[in-house]
């Protein structure tokens, strides 16, 4: 009975894993066009909804410790001026490669196969770090998560935070502008607001939060940096959770018509490797990707995973902020 239990709740996960990717494929889910949002628009609708998905596992952790099913979660890290390198070092990564670790699963998953070199390169990033510097052992903190120590009733404020949110997204309101100027039915509306930003990382949230409690840390660039440590476990289950959230990605672009296979060129290869490597870099620095920061770090409400984030926002920012100004010199020169 217990295998046969063990076994569906996996088939779960496979399942939230799936889901999961096809939110971030048809969510355009990415730290990298969050940020390019910012800088070209002054808008910070992709970066909020971000934030909010590490507002999901949080809650959905304190619902789980008040009910007494929660797993061990991982330890916090002391800050230090290793972990601003590192979220720099992950930002200009994720700007080379043009995309971060989720925007590279949806470009890969529209058929960009250059993007199958991201994860090598993390692997190489990771591994050159291990060759130079041996095992990394940054000082863990000597306390618990603040999340952790809340008391029950703010996890019975989460559970009214998620109803009102939900209902915010399944409410629609039609409004009469729209039925005069021919607007499509209420569905077809619901089905154009249900995969936006804001509420596919809430899904991205959710489906994380179930993996997380129910099989652990999974993740595909916790599994490359453990390997580069060898200190890879349950290899077999993280890799079909890894399969089952590419095959989502795979699926949410060819549903979304984005599906477009591209071929492979050098610059484009080498840019996703070089990328990757940066990625790896910054990965083992902090310690924590972008992934395990947002869904990991940040809901524990850890210093180290906020201000490594905020490194990398910034580091992006910095650099598209001079892409920006770089073509509107050539430009006018080119005018001139």
């Amino acid at each position: 009975m217990d295998i046969a239990i063990a076994s569906l709740a996996f088939l779960f996960c496979l399942l939230c894993a799936g889901v999961m990717g096809y939110a971030i494929q048809r969510g355009a889910t990415c730290t990298v066009a969050a940020v390019d949002e910012v800088v070209t628009k002054g808008t910070l609708r992709r970066l909020t909804s971000l934030v909010e998905a590490s507002v999901w596992v949080a809650g959905g952790l304190l619902v789980a410790q008040s009910l007494h099913v929660l797993p061990k979660m991982p330890a916090g890290y002391a800050l230090s001026l290793w972990t601003v390198l590192g979220g720099v070092l992950l930002g200009l990564g994720a700007l080379v490669n043009g995309a971060c670790v989720f925007g590279a699963i949806a470009r890969f998953g529209s058929g960009e196969w250059a993007y199958a070199a991201t994860p090598l390169g993390f692997f190489l990033g990771c591994l050159t770090v291990m060759q130079v510097y041996g095992p990394l052992n940054p000082e863990k903190l000597p306390y618990g998560s603040p999340v952790l120590r809340a008391p029950a009733w703010v996890a019975a404020l989460f559970g009214l935070f998620a109803l009102w949110r939900v209902g915010r997204i399944l409410w629609v309101p039609r409004r009469k502008s729209d039925s005069a100027a021919g607007a499509p039915p209420i569905g077809e509306t619901l089905s154009s607001r249900i995969w936006s930003p804001h509420v596919a990382t809430t899904v991205i949230g959710i489906t994380f939060f179930f993996t997380v409690v129910l099989l652990g840390a999974w993740g595909y660039t916790d599994l490359l940096s453990d390997f580069a440590r060898g200190m890879a476990n349950s290899v077999t289950a993280r890799c079909l959770m890894a399969a089952a959230l590419l095959a989502g990605a795979v699926w949410g672009g060819w549903t979304a018509g984005r599906f477009r296979s591209t071929s492979i060129s050098a610059g484009k290869l080498l840019a996703c490797t070089a990328g990757g490597v940066l990625m790896g870099w910054g990965t083992l620095l902090i310690p924590g990707s972008n992934d395990g920061l947002i869904l990991i770090g940040m809901p524990l409400l850890w210093p180290y995973a906020w201000l490594a984030f905020a490194s990398m926002c910034v580091a992006i920012a910095a650099g598209k902020l001079m892409m920006r100004l770089r073509a509107q010199s050539l430009s006018r020169s080119g005018a001139s």
